[in-house]
């Protein structure tokens, strides 16, 4: 499996028989570059601009944006509601995580999930291998929550996403204090890294930092 950050919550993930999945894609609005990418299947979190921007995508392919369970070109999904804040949506709206196996592996997008997981949606999540999860807090959970996240799900790798970088036109925290918290993390000098079933340390956790520019 090859996952490519195109910044913000955006991943292109291609499976290794050439599937391609998109996640949150975004509008001119961000910073980032618009994504301009051809793809199979697009999932959506939730219907805010940074996160539902659907006409960048070419190619024939099927949108998700919902709750449930789906199979989609032999790729089993989960979409699990979940929340944008802390008040049950009440100020920002749902969220949907969504769970995805692809190559044998369980890779799990956060959305802009808002919130601690109750025991029922960790129950729903599952086992997972890869975590994709927001950490700049301010419209979603913070270092700290993103940290307690991780130590409940267990990955074996985690790819921070949906934090402040140079590109980013609006105020996000960085990486860095949930980086500093998790402490063992490596910074790729790539936007792409390639996960093999057989490298995944199930006992251990590592945190890949995805290089934009």
């Amino acid at each position: 499996m090859k996952i490519k950050w195109l910044g913000h919550s955006c991943f292109k993930i291609v499976s290794a028989n050439g599937i391609r999945v998109l996640t949150d894609p975004f509008d001119d609005n961000v910073g980032y570059r618009l994504p301009s990418v051809e793809a199979d299947i697009v999932t959506i979190s939730h219907n805010h601009f940074d996160h539902n921007f659907v006409d960048c995508v070419k190619g024939n392919f099927e949108v998700i944006n919902k709750i449930g369970n789906f199979n989609v070109k032999d790729i089993p999904i989960s979409g699990i509601k979940t929340y944008h804040d802390e008040e049950m949506g009440a100020k920002k709206g749902e969220n949907i995580v969504y769970v995805f196996n692809i190559d044998n592996m369980r890779i799990c997008h956060l959305g802009d999930l808002g919130h601690i997981l109750t025991k029922e949606q960790v129950n729903m999540i599952g086992k997972i291998d890869i975590l994709l999860i927001p950490v700049g807090g301010v419209y979603t959970i913070d270092a700290e929550k993103a940290v307690e996240t991780v130590r409940t799900l267990k990955p074996s790798v985690v790819i921070p996403m949906h934090y402040k970088t140079k590109a980013l036109k609006f105020e996000l925290e960085s990486a860095d204090k949930f980086l500093n918290k998790m402490g063992d993390f490596e910074k790729l000098d790539s936007k792409v890294i390639e996960i093999k079933k057989e490298n995944l340390e199930p006992d251990k956790t590592k945190v890949y930092v995805l290089k934009y520019e």
